[in-house]
């Protein structure tokens, strides 16, 4: 097996295998890798763009009892700085969004114990009737799941309902690693990997569209992440439901899990990390670069190594800042990294409808 072969398998539209995915991840050169997954990403989206989103991800509550060893922003039933908003609160939150131009609301709180079916069902209503501007985005496969033993209801049970209720996306998030192995030591309170995929397969059954998401730089090895990009590729085979993939690096601060990794992934792990997924997700039509957990200049240099997407200007954010992580752009900023970048902004959708494209020359004006 060398590099060289695996490019060339590739170049003539074949599918690399898990195992040919961890020999580039180890051994391909960095520029390398990134060229080839560049190729990739233009030959999926040949257009000159890269498209943003504006958007928002607040919470509406952070109780949860499912202690991942990863997280700092739960907290326990009756903690101190516990939390969980009304739906009219958060409709206010919705509304104001609304009004700085957000298009969508990516709404997660924690697997909540005693929080009843009916307020997910009434925040989804709610914001379709009241905030009509707004996609809700809503509810993790951990939720979901939650809210299927709350309710005694199945999945596809809790899935129909928010259907009906006017739910059409979910996001990615409650995937960490899709290793069984690593999450035993992250999350063993969570379900398997099988449990999320399952979520995903009766949501995309449906008629749901969502993202896939991946966190590294903790307990993963190369073989687990591997593991993790060939479950949603051949869950895409099987229901081609994911608009995109979002990988992420671990962010230790105020973890439990800090004492064992106090260091954040470097920015070459992500760019690694980026571009074997752009090769490897050959069914999946866009590829997230994650300004906004890895740095703006990272976010920028992921441009080029296999993303077309730049993600959201995340109005607010609680999560990743319960861990001491900081980092924000407001529309204007997005565009001009962007820009800056070599690519023409194109704001979309949640559904990647384009709404607009700004040309690197409109920005002076």
């Amino acid at each position: 097996m060398t590099v060289e072969g695996i490019q060339e398998k590739l170049r003539r539209g074949n599918r690399i295998t898990s195992g040919e995915g961890v020999f580039l991840l180890r051994n391909a050169e960095l520029l390398e890798l990134g060229a080839l997954a560049n190729e990739i990403r233009f030959q999926k989206n040949p257009q000159r763009a890269v498209t943003y989103i504006l958007d928002t991800n607040p919470n509406y509550s952070n109780v949860c009892n499912i202690d991942c060893i990863f997280c700092a922003f739960y907290r326990h039933p009756g903690e101190e700085g516990e939390y969980t908003y009304t739906v009219d609160h958060m409709i206010q939150k919705f509304k104001e969004a609304a009004a700085l131009g957000a298009t969508t609301v990516l709404l997660q709180g924690g697997v909540h114990p005693s929080l009843s079916f009916e307020y997910y069902l009434e925040m989804v209503r709610r914001t379709i009737a009241e905030v009509p501007q707004i996609h809700p985005h809503f509810y993790s496969t951990s939720e979901i799941i939650g809210m299927s033993q709350i309710s005694g209801l199945p999945i596809k049970g809790v899935l129909q309902q928010l259907w009906d209720a006017g739910l059409r996306s979910i996001p990615g998030g409650g995937a960490e690693i899709l290793s069984d192995r690593v999450k035993k030591k992250i999350s063993n309170k969570k379900g398997t990997s099988a449990d999320w995929l399952n979520v995903m397969r009766e949501a995309h059954r449906l008629g749901y569209k969502s993202t896939a998401t991946m966190m590294y730089g903790h307990l993963e090895e190369d073989e687990d992440i591997l593991e993790h990009l060939e479950s949603i590729r051949a869950l895409q085979d099987e229901t081609g439901g994911f608009t995109a993939f979002v990988p992420w690096s671990f962010k230790p601060g105020n973890t439990p899990l800090e004492k064992i990794i106090p260091h954040y992934a470097s920015p070459t792990r992500y760019l690694q990390i980026l571009a074997i997924s752009r090769i490897y997700l050959d069914n999946f039509p866009h590829i997230q670069a994650s300004w906004f957990s890895e740095g703006k200049k990272t976010g920028q240099i992921a441009l080029h190594f296999g993303a077309d997407d730049f993600g959201g200007t995340l109005m607010e954010e609680n999560v990743h800042a319960a861990a001491n992580f900081f980092n924000k752009a407001n529309p204007e900023e997005c565009i001009q990294l962007i820009h800056e970048a070599g690519f023409a902004a194109a704001q979309r959708t949640t559904l990647y409808e384009i709404l607009g494209v700004t040309e690197p020359a409109e920005i002076a004006a």
